[in-house]
């Protein structure tokens, strides 16, 4: 069947290119799991179910970018797959070989509109970095300082583009066609694929994510981000301040470096935890490569191209899920499980028997978050519960910050640096910044009621009065409609007078 997928012309050369990398991997049987292919092969091995999830990741990384970024999507469904494939996937690296400089030199001096040796005071051609998507290289700017060039390895958007339109095919064949497959809802999931496809082929994109998060931390001046140098950066060139650091792999470097592992650990987690539970937006993969450690124990965030967005109404439910677990309530625990997993017609009995079983093993003692989640997302799995992808991006970004942590800082409690976020999240909520929409909401419908309280009241005595004259209206029937008016009209002056009196303390503070 993925033979035959109606393709165009400019995709067939690449969908012949996907098939023979599947095939030379043994990939055939998975192929049939999906609905996509009628039969296996039978070569001797093709089949080997204990070898499949290793065969597939390197079928993924032989294939690209794209397909290296479907599998870390992928990584984070231990709801819907084994541990031992999400062991496998986790280890996807987006690794290619490093390409001559020439090779780049006519994407670079295309966004640059002249020669890097021109544009720069300094430029390096050996290469300090290469991935599958780009390649980067290091140069100084005229005033000394030190930054790098991250270019976007030439011709690669067609080759991703056409991989983003064979494996959309690919996912409404299977989700139609497989009752299997469809639990992965693979049609949303290559959704959320293509969107951070084409985020990250767009190199500006990580340069405005880079600005944004530098601005939710403008007041603390222990956190890095590189800054961008938007007089040279285009979708296919970023140029970002070179950071000199190093990485949190180990506590002992980190002293030796005179960095102290448990100032260390605590920025981070809590620099994490400001991300997703009062900012809403968080950096989505924090490994070691992407933190870096500075003197003064200070912490440097690197590639922002992958961030994840949290709603307000996310938030509430993650700090309501985390409540319930550490007090111990399951039935506060199950009310979070069903909005989360609404979707899935798991009737409540038997996600409160999740919830018990999970309260059981970690509510009501020190959590620690990686032995949970490792509970938690297989649990899910065995009940038939999925989870909303962007709650699974939550979550793979706590574990990934808590290993690295427990790494640097045996024995550190994220979930103690995550009791004390819930003062920084009231602070904010008490904010002026954060109520002042709230009450420029308030006053706006005081203005709407106050223009319409004349026709209100014109129609209420007009009501009274042809009531009066009806042979039908009762006096009980007038007494309730005066008593609902003035009801009404109470309730308007209290209401008014809380919003003076909110804004009057409003205006004190702001003094």
């Amino acid at each position: 069947m993925i033979k035959t997928l109606m393709v165009a012309a400019r995709d067939r050369n690449r969908l012949a290119e996907i098939i023979g990398i599947a095939t030379r991997y043994g990939l055939d049987v998975l192929l049939v799991r999906l609905g996509l292919e009628a039969k296996a092969r039978e070569v001797e091995g093709a089949i080997d179910a204990d070898t499949l999830p290793h065969r597939t990741r390197l079928a993924l990384e032989a294939l690209g970018p794209t397909f290296v970024k479907l599998g870390q999507i992928l990584a984070t469904r231990a709801d819907l797959l084994p541990p031992q494939w999400i062991e496998e996937l986790e280890h996807l690296h987006s690794r290619a070989p490093t390409l001559p400089f020439e090779t780049l030199r006519a994407e670079v001096e295309a966004a640059l509109g002249q020669p890097p040796e021109t544009a720069f005071a300094s430029f390096d051609a050996t290469p300090l970095a290469a991935a599958s998507m780009a390649q980067v290289h290091r140069a100084t700017l005229a005033d000394g300082r030190p930054v790098v060039l991250k270019i976007r390895r030439p011709g690669i958007r067609p080759v991703m583009e056409a991989d983003l339109r064979l494996i959309a095919q690919v996912a409404v064949i299977a989700e139609n066609t497989n009752a299997e497959a469809r639990r992965f809802a693979p049609v949303a999931m290559v959704r959320q694929l293509t969107q951070a496809v084409l985020e990250e082929l767009d190199f500006s994109n990580e340069g405005r994510n880079a600005d944004r998060l530098r601005d939710d931390f403008s007041g603390n001046d222990r956190l890095v981000i590189p800054e961008i140098h938007w007089e040279w950066t285009s979708e296919t060139l970023l140029v970002m301040d070179y950071i000199d650091g190093v990485p949190p792999r180990d506590g002992e470097t980190l002293r030796a470096a005179g960095i102290d592992p448990a100032e260390i650990a605590g920025l981070s987690a809590d620099v994490v935890l400001d991300m997703v539970l009062i900012n809403g937006r968080f950096h989505a993969d924090p490994h070691p490569g992407n933190l870096l450690c500075l003197p003064g124990n200070r912490l440097a965030l690197l590639d922002m191209g992958m961030i994840g967005h949290v709603s307000p109404r996310r938030r509430e439910e993650f700090l309501s899920f985390v409540q319930s677990l550490t007090s111990g309530d399951p039935a506060a625990l199950a009310d979070t499980l069903m909005i989360w997993s609404k979707d899935s017609g798991v009737p409540r009995e038997r996600i409160l028997v999740a919830a018990e079983q999970l309260v059981a093993r970690h509510g009501g003692q020190r959590l620690i978050l990686s032995a949970m989640v490792a509970d938690f997302l297989p649990l899910l799995r065995k009940e038939g519960l999925v989870m909303p992808p962007d709650l699974l991006l939550i979550f793979k970004a706590l574990v990934t910050v808590d290993g690295v942590l427990t790494g640097i800082q045996p024995g550190f409690d994220l979930s103690a640096a995550m009791r004390r976020s819930y003062m920084r999240i009231i602070t904010a909520r008490l904010s002026p910044g954060n109520w002042g929409p709230a009450l420029g909401a308030v006053l706006w419908e005081l203005a709407r009621i106050g223009d319409d309280a004349p026709r209100l009241l014109r129609a209420a005595v007009q009501k009274l009065e042809g009531g009066s004259a009806n042979a039908g209206t009762s006096g009980q029937d007038v007494a309730e409609a005066i008593a609902a008016s003035g009801r009404w009209i109470g309730r308007a002056i209290l209401l008014a007078g809380a919003a003076i009196g909110f804004g009057l303390i409003i205006a004190a503070w702001l003094r």
